[in-house]
């Protein structure tokens, strides 16, 4: 009889408990299906060595993504949320990436022939070995931009406009004579 009182007091006293731990763990499962449902963030991808040419990853988010040594000749890449994407060695000879934030990625030995960066943030970027000739650079930003002299000499004879973002000069983020 008094193991059965003591019962039923612990039972009285815990339900609330257990009500909330219930509560908690519908919730929990709201979430996980409502992830499934709608997605979840984007997921960095690596996209080494891989033949790209002519993709079209416009307005996409990019971000921690690798494309070392990738082919993305001729591919769109207009408007893309790129910032620390790892370009290193990446063909983007006569690539759109207009308008593209790639604050501090690295474009390093990257081919940018013809590549039409103009509006993009490359804040940061490290564009030592890049190749530059004939690229399109209106209203781009290279505020701390690591650039050897003779591709900097190339970008500052077609530095014209300023960047829609940051307000800065192409010319002085160049820091052209």
């Amino acid at each position: 009889m008094m193991f059965a009182a003591l019962s039923a007091s612990f039972l009285a006293r815990t339900a609330p408990l257990t009500r909330l731990f219930r509560g908690i763990l519908v919730f929990l499962l709201m979430i996980g299906l409502l992830m499934i449902l709608f997605g979840s963030p984007a997921q960095a991808e690596d996209y080494t060595k891989r033949d790209l040419q002519g993709m079209n990853f416009a307005g996409q988010d990019l971000t921690g993504s690798k494309f070392l040594k990738a082919n993305l000749r001729q591919s769109d890449l207009s408007h893309v949320k790129a910032a620390g994407v790892n370009l290193f060695g990446a063909n983007l000879s006569k690539a759109n990436l207009q308008g593209a934030d790639l604050r501090s990625a690295t474009l390093d030995m990257a081919n940018l022939q013809g590549a039409d960066l103009r509006e993009a943030q490359l804040q940061d970027s490290m564009m030592w070995l890049a190749r530059v000739d004939g690229i399109q650079i209106e209203g781009a930003d290279f505020t701390n931009a690591l650039i050897r002299q003779d591709a900097l000499s190339i970008l500052c004879e077609r530095a014209t406009g300023v960047n829609p973002v940051t307000g800065r000069a192409t010319r002085d983020t160049l820091e052209c004579e």
